[in-house]
């Protein structure tokens, strides 16, 4: 009798929650979001209830569904990963297969367009599989989008939307025919095809007029707005996106409401409706910040606010052209480090001051960036990339708050416009020295115009002088000690700042002392943490040269031992009264201990930007492997410290950079932050390890002298530069947030620990290479053009001839020799040569000759420039 009462009682649980379902799923088709999640979470419980796991799983995608069109994704993204795992459990392929293309939708939403793709080739994957073709077609759409936001329209229409709309039509799915088709509008759009997108977007309109979609028909809107947009039909767009925004108010998709308000703050930006602009745009900024609010992990805080920048830039634009410049000041801050600041200032909090910050609704409050110029006694500059244009503000020791733009003058001059910046910056950094290469791994040339001319002339760096420092030159501090704080944005954070040339060749490190920040708030809780920091008498940590695991001898890394930065490393010790940790015994195990209470750190390492633990922060120092890892410390690992280190030098290549978003640069720098550090040097490449033994050695015993750290490594930097002629050489090194003196004593260095090591474990190939790296980037050898042709090399030599001939020539003359050893000292993995050895020579000779002829020919720009 029980078994049979048991029975029914299930029937009717389960004929309640299927009724349940279905009215969540009637509401959601009519976006009623909000009362389809409370149908779905009703019946979510029957089905528990009853133990009934297939249905519980459609339960939980459903409600995924639901948070992801209400712009609640973290909440989305739970429920969607629940529902995998319940699919996965069960065996429900149909279902698990949905789970995944939701995910990729989330992931959409929130930028992350390469995590997406995955999920979608995941689900197309199993809807081919079980012929299930309506969730093919979804995975298509979704696969479409992906690419779209990357750019590749065409691949978009033709590998995915096309596909998609013929399946919809051959099944007769209404909806994803409509999706379909409005999608392609987006694709078409962005192809500058507007009559071709205009008409998918009205077949697409119609479709979901006609099945009363209304979150269909208010993106269809969007669509027609911005093609009418495009065409200069503005009260058309207007009227289109007013009709969508009314749709996305009433239905709750807050997405789709963002989407509507900054297409009307844009129209009327460009019709000079400017109040109307900003109190559009306001309210698009209170969504944008409203749909991050919820979620949990810093990655997706970030790449949601990457999808949001335009809002933040159209803005600015609305109040500079009022000359609100001070409030525009403030959106520009705002537009970066949202995350970071967010992520500092509870980490800074009390348990009390984090609730309170987490009830705050909107912006918490913070200081008035005046009045953190005052307070630092500097002069700050920021820079904010707005489309195509740069602005720059000034604000003096005084609180006074100048607004000037980027020179483009001299880019126009050129035919370029600032949409070349990113290359210039990328080509300057290439014509100092440095390795850059394209994203598919090719080496950057930089044109022969560009390279250094006899004169000590970098045509680039003086381009980006003119560019970023020119219009506001009148404005920076006469005295080369007063700090200048420089607050880059998105690629400028690549510019090398300290070496930027004026029109005399003077670098700009020689006349002021320069800090860099991603931006003020973080200047101002950087301060904060320096206060509070409890002072210890414990050693200072230093690590020097850890072996490397054989994983990253290997392709692609092919990193390999600096013996001269375990040398350093021994120097750099002995001169702070402590012992470097270096080689097999620089493992994980060893440091991370002393790492929590030392209160300085020196790392002189390899550095990678790889991010092996999809953590989504980039940045990796290689230390030594064990029996438990491969001595990978990855940015994700350090973020998760509490340190009282008053400074970190991290002297390895590239610990400056990561992954460049408006949140600033994402990496190692910014974890050592979080994880309590006030002041970092780092470095923006891989400099050779002498000249960068020189600066650390030199700033440790500056900061002994009192000087505060902005000090000590300008000085120690300007010392470098008489022997390292060249930036790439002294300028990778930057100072990152708080310039307090630190209390420092340091051991006097015998002279014969100062003299530099010499290289002689070096390649031909590598000595070649090395040579040709610093006769184009150096001027060293403008006093010795006339003695390069006892260089040249016969058919008959071999190319181990060539090198000895070059390691004489070198040793005549110290200065080149010794720069020719710092250059081999960060000689990648070696190489060995594959050609015949008249080739070579031929080629040696045609390069030789090149140079000559470049440097006994200096442009007719240069003649009357003084050399440095």
């Amino acid at each position: 009798m029980a078994k049979k009462w048991q029975k029914e009682y299930r029937r009717i649980a389960k004929a309640e929650a299927d009724r349940l379902f279905e009215r969540g799923t009637q509401q959601y088709n009519n976006s009623q979001f909000r009362a389809a999640l409370q149908s779905w979470q009703q019946a979510l419980s029957r089905y528990r209830e009853i133990r009934d796991r297939k249905r519980e799983g459609y339960s939980l995608g459903s409600l995924g569904n639901a948070y992801n069109r209400l712009g609640e994704y973290q909440k989305a993204i739970n429920y969607f990963i629940l529902c995998v795992e319940i699919t996965q459990e069960i065996g429900d392929p149909h279902g698990e297969g949905y789970s995944l293309g939701n995910l990729g939708n989330a992931y959409t939403y929130l930028g992350e367009y390469q995590k997406a793709i995955d999920y979608y080739q995941q689900s197309l994957a199993i809807a081919q599989d079980i012929g299930d073709r309506q969730g093919e077609g979804n995975s298509l759409i979704g696969l479409g989008n992906a690419y779209r936001y990357l750019g590749k329209y065409q691949r978009a229409i033709d590998d995915y939307y096309q596909q998609s709309l013929a399946i919809a039509r051959k099944i007769g799915d209404r909806h994803g025919e409509g999706h379909s088709l409005s999608n392609l509008g987006n694709a078409y759009k962005y192809l500058g095809e507007y009559q071709k997108a205009i008409d998918y977007y009205q077949q697409s309109l119609a479709i979901f007029q006609k099945i009363r979609d209304r979150h269909g028909e208010g993106h269809s809107l969007i669509g027609l707005g911005n093609a009418d947009d495009s065409l200069e039909e503005y009260q058309k767009a207007i009227d289109y996106h007013q009709q969508s925004l009314a749709i996305f108010q009433e239905i709750g998709d807050r997405f789709g409401e963002w989407i509507a308000l900054n297409n009307l703050g844009g129209i009327f930006l460009k019709l000079n409706l400017l109040l109307e602009a900003e109190e559009k745009l306001y309210a698009a900024l209170k969504v944008c910040e409203t749909l991050r609010s919820g979620l949990v992990k810093s990655d997706n805080k970030v790449s949601i606010f990457e999808t949001q920048i335009t809002t933040y830039c159209l803005l600015q634009q609305v109040l500079v052209a009022q000359k609100k410049y001070d409030i525009a000041l403030h959106i520009a801050e705002r537009g970066r480090t949202r995350t970071f600041v967010e992520l500092l200032r509870e980490r800074l909090s009390t348990p009390e001051e984090v609730t309170e910050i987490a009830n705050q609704e909107g912006e918490a409050e913070s200081k008035p960036l005046t009045q953190i110029a005052q307070e630092k006694n500097a002069t700050i500059v920021e820079y904010s990339i707005v489309f195509d244009d740069i602005y720059i503000w000034v604000i003096q020791p005084t609180g006074n708050i100048t607004f000037r733009r980027a020179n483009r003058e001299p880019l126009e001059a050129q035919n370029k416009t600032l949409k070349d910046l990113d290359d210039i910056i990328l080509k300057a950094r290439v014509s100092i020295g440095v390795d850059e290469r394209d994203e598919n791994g090719k080496k950057i040339q930089c044109e022969d115009e560009n390279k250094l001319d006899a004169q000590g002339r970098y045509p680039l760096l003086h381009l980006l002088y003119q560019i970023l420092i020119s219009p506001i030159a009148d404005l920076l501090p006469p005295d080369p000690h007063t700090s200048l704080i420089i607050i880059p944005h998105y690629d400028l954070f690549l510019v090398p700042f300290p070496a930027l040339q004026d029109s005399n060749n003077h670098y700009l490190i020689e006349h002021h002392t320069i800090i860099t920040a991603p931006s003020i708030e973080i200047l101002d809780l950087t301060h904060q943490r320096q206060q509070s920091l409890s002072h210890t008498h414990q050693p200072a940590l230093v690590i020097g040269d850890p072996t490397i695991a054989e994983k990253f001898t290997q392709p692609p890394y092919n990193l390999k031992p600096i013996p001269a930065a375990k040398a350093a490393a021994e120097e750099i010790a002995t001169l702070l009264q402590t012992q470097a940790i270096t080689g097999e015994e620089a493992t994980k195990a060893r440091i991370l201990n002393p790492m929590k209470t030392a209160p300085l750190i020196h790392i002189s390492a390899h550095g990678l930007l790889d991010d092996f633990h999809d953590s989504g922060i980039p940045g990796t120092i290689i230390l030594a492997p064990d029996n438990t890892n491969n001595g990978s410390l990855n940015a994700a690992e350090i973020l998760s410290l509490s340190l009282n280190a008053e400074l970190v030098v991290l002297s390895a290549c590239s610990t400056g950079q990561g992954k460049i978003t408006g949140d600033g640069i994402i990496g190692l720098s910014r974890c050592f932050i979080l994880a309590g550090v006030p002041s970092l040097i780092v470095s923006l490449w891989n400099m050779g390890a002498l000249s960068a033994k020189m600066v650390m050695t030199e700033l440790y015993q500056n900061l002994a002298q009192g000087s505060d750290k902005a000090t000590a490594l300008r000085q120690a930097i300007l010392k470098t530069k008489k022997l390292f002629t060249r930036p790439v050489d002294w300028a990778a090194f930057t100072l990152i947030g708080e310039t307090a003196p630190l209390s420092l004593s340091t051991q006097t260095l015998e002279q014969s620990k100062r003299t530099m090591a010499f290289f002689s474990k070096n390649t031909p190939q590598e000595i070649r290479e090395a040579f040709f790296n610093l006769l184009e980037t150096s001027y060293l050898f403008s006093d010795h053009v006339s003695s390069l042709d006892q260089l040249s090399a016969q058919p008959t030599d071999t190319p181990q001839d060539i090198a000895q001939r070059i390691e004489q020539w070198c040793e005549s003359r110290p200065t080149i020799q010794v720069n020719m050893e710092n250059e081999l000292s960060k000689m990648g993995a070696g190489g060995t040569d594959s050609q015949p050895d008249a080739e070579i020579a031929a080629k040696f000779n045609e390069r030789m000759e090149k140079n000559i002829l470049r440097l006994a020919s200096p442009p007719s720009s240069s003649t009357n420039q003084t050399k440095k």
